[in-house]
């Protein structure tokens, strides 16, 4: 969700608490993934850079870990600590080969550039935006960092979990492979108000399915704050850095869609897909209903719709796990299924991406991956009507969202 530009024509540091590490108990509760008696293969792990992080005229330095995550049929996951990001998914095609399918960067300088464009990462406390910065909890106003002209957008600024060193546990078991990343953001981190303990736990299945679980919960007991966790993964089935995505299937599991203004806030109103362009019900290529759909930048661009960055409301009862959404490609074969409890997706079709330089010197053209955020509505928080996202005190935020691959002739 990097655009602030719409389908016109349509109505800290280093905070981290792990379980079992003293001063954790409001997390007691949170179930660890299953470990296996038997001996599993360990995850093995490696240097990824050094992060940097400035406050008040200092500089910290701290090193960063990458985390390769295996199944037994091949597939392969990295993910870092930096922004419990997913750094790369290895997946094959219908003949077997296996290409890196998301967008990423080779070390945590890459992913602190100018260049990362939220790629891969855990965004929050709440992600896409909310409207002007501003909401309000308890009878008190809070405001937000503009980052998103004239709204606040994945988190905000350096505070943002994208943006901050999360602390890694990796695991084996009779699943798979995983990795749990803890962090404590601090009461005010970014605007927010409460101090919140958060847990995403990356799982690599032998079932081929890349599996992220959210745990959240308020350290004290006097302060809501609002939370709407995602991953900003940007896929391209073909391969990173393949050209465009526009040629790639989807189908989304909606009938309808939140309406947004020009900066893409909700107005509130929850529209119908049908006989619009985003009617993705059944399977169709992305870019056939985008203007100018042969641009190869932003420039080149007649029209103000740059293509597609809008929540779909899913159909089907939140907190169920369902199919929100597929993805495929139909050269190699590969598909992506979406499966979430949340009751939103966002289907951003790389609008603003620049051909900026990724892992292996892969290019990343305009348009050239897609991102499938689940999550609540955008600005929830200023939408009574909307499902909420306020954790209240005493209360765990939970979600999961499975990424499950496979072929297709």
């Amino acid at each position: 969700m990097q655009t602030n530009l719409s389908l016109k024509a349509l109505p800290v540091l280093l905070g981290a608490v792990l379980l079992t590490m003293s001063g954790c108990s409001t997390l007691k509760k949170v179930k660890m993934p299953f470990t296996s008696k038997k001996k599993e293969q360990p995850v093995n792990s490696m240097p990824f850079g050094v992060a940097k992080f400035t406050e008040n005229n200092k500089t910290t330095k701290v090193p960063a870990t990458l985390w390769t995550l295996r199944n037994q049929n091949g597939l392969l996951a990295k993910v870092t600590d930096y922004g419990a990001t997913l750094v790369e998914m290895h997946v094959p095609d219908k003949g077997g080969r296996f290409a890196d399918v998301i967008n990423g960067f080779g070390s945590v300088e890459g992913y602190q550039g100018e260049d990362n464009q939220y790629f891969g990462c855990t965004t929050g406390r709440v992600c896409n935006r909310i409207a002007k910065g501003k909401f309000e909890l308890n009878d008190k106003e809070y405001s937000l960092l503009i980052n998103n002209e004239p709204n606040h957008l994945h988190g905000g600024g350096d505070g943002a979990l994208s943006k901050v060193m999360w602390r890694g546990t990796p695991f084996a078991s009779r699943e798979g492979q995983g990795v749990v990343f803890s962090y404590t953001s601090p009461d005010g981190e970014e605007g927010y108000p409460g101090t919140l303990i958060i847990l995403v736990t990356y799982t690599l299945t032998h079932g081929d399915e890349l599996r992220i679980e959210y745990e959240a919960k308020l350290e004290g007991n006097d302060k809501s704050t609002p939370v709407n966790l995602t991953n900003h993964a940007y896929w391209n089935l073909a391969g990173s850095g393949s050209g465009t995505v526009l040629d790639h299937v989807l189908k989304i599991n909606a009938d309808k869609y939140t309406v947004t203004d020009d900066t893409l806030i909700p107005t509130g109103e929850i529209a119908n897909v049908a006989g619009t362009p985003l009617d993705f019900r059944k399977p169709h290529d992305i870019g056939d209903r985008i203007p100018d759909k042969d641009a190869s930048n932003t420039e080149e661009c007649k029209t103000g719709t740059k293509g597609y960055d809008h929540n779909f409301v899913l159909n089907g009862k939140p907190g169920e796990m369902q199919l929100a959404a597929t993805l495929k490609d139909p050269a190699s074969g590969r598909v992506l299924e979406v499966h979430t409890v949340e009751p939103g997706i966002q289907f951003y079709s790389g609008n603003f991406l620049k051909g900026q330089t990724g892992k292996s010197d892969k290019t990343y053209p305009f348009r050239g991956a897609v991102c499938l955020e689940t999550q609540h509505f955008p600005d929830s928080v200023n939408h009574a009507k909307f499902p909420s996202t306020v954790l209240k005190p005493g209360e765990t935020y939970r979600t999961s969202t499975i990424h499950k691959f496979r072929v297709e002739e």
